[in-house]
């Protein structure tokens, strides 16, 4: 049997930096990561046989759990038959019906291979569609690794953004305007700059990528108005919230319709997919019925799809999200609690399957915010946790994720480690 740092050593002789996504090498905690080996239900073994209680959860796929029994059964039945096929399958059309059926803002959905995928065509769409080249994105929002995406803000409040990776030249960014979160007086500022120039604004509704961010009062709202005003379209990225924070996304939580949404992650159970979305008018000039170009060789891939549609059949039982709601509030609650309890400025917040923890004093609305945390003493409870058999994401930028399979005493199983390791942060 190798060890978690064995593996690591080995992988970074033919991985870059030894993992295959950037997050998992621990670079923002340090130390070394878990290699996985298996997981089942609410925890997962690492390569040396321990166990921990998971909170990742795939970073948001694994809502019922890891490995549940039917979805398995539906991978394995579906691979039965093959692979991958290249042409349609009445289990796409099925999945199709299903998603639309779901989100009341969405008239067509068209399936792609990954969230980053899904949210790029949109955008390429959206631009198809209004005939316009300016975007609005949000900082600390994140919406895949597509270039046009990968950009902090400017200087300004108006002024156009640089480019956060190498690879990226300022070119193939300069017509994204990231503001920040939850201003929406930035975004009508860049509306009457730019009043035929925008294309849409993309937005994770409910942020999770800077850490658990809800929006303000009247945000969404007004994104909707500024958006309708102008003739702009309005994204939702719900790769991440899109069936769970609730049956219908944040969507359904607040009752706003954009125009388009973007998915990924719960449609497909823990295997590759995503999908965007939205108004038949709008998804009219995606090919072969319009000019926006949009293909993928595994596009609809029967396997994922299996597991996408015996997931969103099985979050329809009665009673599935406000279980799921109870347990991520439970732990939200408990462990600012116990934090609180040992001296530690500390808050948390919770929606649906989702949680964030911050080591500050209030609960965060934006970048800046979550930002002025405490980093260190994060780094010192994500390792005391880890120490002890719980897993959580190995950033403070990140939200974490409950799932059905999490029940009240393993909330509270962690809840009793994570009163110890407050114990010992406090005395650091």
């Amino acid at each position: 049997m190798s060890s978690n740092s064995e593996l690591f050593d080995r992988a970074c002789k033919t991985i870059p930096g030894g993992v295959n996504s950037p997050v998992r090498a621990f670079r923002s905690v340090g130390g070394t990561p878990r290699f996985i080996q298996r997981a089942q239900g609410a925890h997962v073994w690492d390569a040396e046989g321990k166990r921990y209680i998971d909170y990742v959860g795939s970073w948001g796929p694994a809502i019922l759990g890891h490995a549940h029994p039917e979805v398995v059964k539906a991978v394995q039945q579906a691979a039965e038959h093959g692979l991958s096929f290249g042409a349609p399958t009445e289990a796409e059309i099925e999945i199709a019906e299903a998603i639309v059926a779901r989100l009341p803002s969405m008239e067509q959905v068209r399936l792609v291979s990954s969230g980053t995928e899904a949210t790029m065509t949109a955008i390429r769409l959206a631009r198809g569609y209004t005939g316009r080249a300016r975007i609005i994105k949000f900082e600390g929002c994140y919406h895949g690794h597509a270039d046009s995406l990968l950009v902090k803000a400017g200087s300004g409040m108006l002024t156009f953004g640089n480019p956060t990776s190498s690879g990226v030249p300022a070119e193939f960014v300069q017509h994204t305007l990231v503001l920040d979160y939850n201003n929406l007086d930035a975004v009508e500022a860049a509306f009457k700059k730019y009043p035929d120039q925008i294309a849409c604004i993309i937005v994770e509704p409910i942020a999770g990528n800077m850490n658990l961010v809800k929006p303000r009062k009247g945000f969404l709202e007004g994104l909707r108005e500024l958006c309708t005003k102008y003739g702009a379209v309005l994204i939702f990225d719900e790769v991440m919230t899109g069936f769970r924070v609730g049956p219908q996304g944040v969507q359904g939580l607040t009752g706003i319709q954009p125009d388009l949404t973007t998915l990924a992650k719960v449609i497909g159970g823990g295997m590759p997919v995503g999908a965007f979305g939205g108004r038949a008018d709008i998804m009219a000039h995606i090919a072969p019925l319009g000019g926006v170009y949009q293909a993928g060789t595994l596009s609809g891939n029967p396997v994922a799809v299996a597991a996408g549609l015996a997931t969103l059949r099985l979050l329809d039982a009665p009673g599935f999200y406000e279980n799921l709601s109870a347990r991520s509030a439970q732990l939200a609650k408990g462990l600012e609690e116990r934090a609180r309890a040992a001296g530690i400025a500390f808050s948390a917040d919770s929606v649906g399957g989702m949680f964030g923890i911050y080591f500050r004093d209030s609960i965060p609305s934006t970048l800046e915010e979550v930002s002025a945390s405490d980093i260190e003493r994060f780094k010192q409870f994500f390792h005391g946790m880890l120490e002890r058999g719980v897993h959580f994401a190995p950033s403070a930028f990140e939200a974490g994720f409950v799932s059905g399979a999490h029940d009240e005493s393993i909330i509270n199983e962690t809840l009793s480690i994570a009163e110890e390791v407050f114990a010992t942060i406090k005395a650091a």
